[in-house]
């Protein structure tokens, strides 16, 4: 059950203040390698790509990118801990030798609910993150008796790298409240009571993850609605738990630029620095040239969704998963930044990136 002790009090805003003035602004992306189709085949032992990891990884890091959010998953660690650490660490090392630090994703309510181990299906041509899978599963998240395992990876995952320098922050949850995504594809598979289990677990995830007393925040990002300021009335239960955990704010915002500076508004009003750990796309208004100089504007972090084209096909808008991109590709790309060769898809972008990432806090210029 979820605990309230002041052992598990999250950081005070000054604390969070501190911390965060003290590191560089986070800049960077959603990571996964081009030859991975999902976070299991990203990590499994069998498909792990170091090569492929360093390459990408050089090359955001020659677009001024910090910061990589990147996702993990219960299936594997309960597969074989050790190994699976392993991984991470050596992707960690990858990552340090760049420059770059890991914000690390522990649960993820988006797309396919039924992840298995083993190999991945091969992409759905002309289709947006057609493999992509959830953790905790549909399965577990409706026993409750499977729930004392995600307690023990959270717990060990935590512990073993919440003193890690190499670690910025933890998402706790990715999207808790999201019924699985694919255009409504998935909802038919969704554990009945989606919602109202993950506002009775994720307090929990909170606390398990607070315990292990790690040193970088804990932080879980509202996507969902228009207003999600402290007076709000809109907020559901699984949100109202993600802002009263989170250490750090988190949000996501692929809009207009008049709706992201709506949304920074409202979230400033908590008091806590702010990161918009999903952002970009083109076709919706969400790009490099209007989001970043607001964020630049407000000291808010930025890692924008989709790298590298690869597996994952997210230069498909969403609504492929109704009209897949088989015969042409999109007009405009929907997110990534590179081809799969690392050339950029526009040069503008990487330039706008690379002076972005160049400025220091409290600066005018990026130069």
């Amino acid at each position: 059950m979820s605990t309230s002790t002041s052992a598990l009090a999250r950081w005070t805003p000054e604390q969070a203040h501190a911390w965060f003035q003290a590191q560089p602004p986070s800049l960077g992306a959603n990571f996964v390698p081009a030859s991975a189709i999902n976070q299991l085949a990203m990590w499994q032992a069998e498909s792990f790509d170091a090569e492929r990891i360093d390459l990408e990884l050089g090359w955001a890091a020659g677009l001024g990118m910090n910061t990589m959010r990147v996702f993990l998953h219960d299936l594997l660690w309960a597969q074989d801990a050790a190994g699976f650490k392993a991984r991470i660490g050596q992707y960690l090392d990858i990552a340090d030798r760049h420059g770059i630090r890991t914000m690390f994703v522990l649960f993820d309510s988006c797309w396919d609910p039924h992840p298995k181990l083993g190999p991945q299906r091969e992409p759905i041509p002309g289709v947006h993150n057609s493999g992509w899978v959830q953790s905790p599963s549909a399965t577990q998240l409706a026993d409750r008796s499977t729930w004392p395992a995600l307690r023990a990876y959270v717990e060990d995952i935590v512990k073993t790298y919440g003193q890690d320098p190499r670690v910025s922050y933890w998402d706790v949850w990715n999207e808790p409240d999201n019924q699985g995504g694919g255009m409504g594809y998935y909802l038919p598979r969704e554990a009945k009571d989606k919602i109202a289990l993950v506002a009775e677990l994720i307090p929990q995830v909170f606390d398990w993850a607070r315990a292990q007393r790690p040193s970088q925040p804990l932080t879980s990002g509202v996507w969902l609605g228009d207003d999600w300021g402290p007076e709000s009335n809109a907020l559901n239960a699984v949100q109202k738990a993600q802002l009263a955990g989170s250490d750090v704010i988190s949000f996501h915002d692929y809009s207009w630029p008049e709706k992201l500076e709506s949304r920074i508004r409202q979230l400033q009003a908590y008091g806590r620095p702010l990161i918009c750990t999903e952002y970009m796309a083109r076709s919706l208004g969400s790009t490099f040239d209007v989001a970043l100089p607001i964020a630049w504007r407000e000291d808010v972090g930025m890692l924008n969704w989709g790298f590298v084209d690869g597996k994952s096909q997210t230069k498909m808008p969403w609504d492929s998963w109704k009209k897949p991109y088989t015969i042409d590709p999109p007009l405009v790309w929907f997110h990534d930044v590179l081809h799969t060769d690392g050339t950029p898809y526009r040069e503008r972008e990487a330039e706008l990136l690379r002076q972005h990432g160049a400025r220091k806090r409290g600066s005018t210029r990026a130069d």
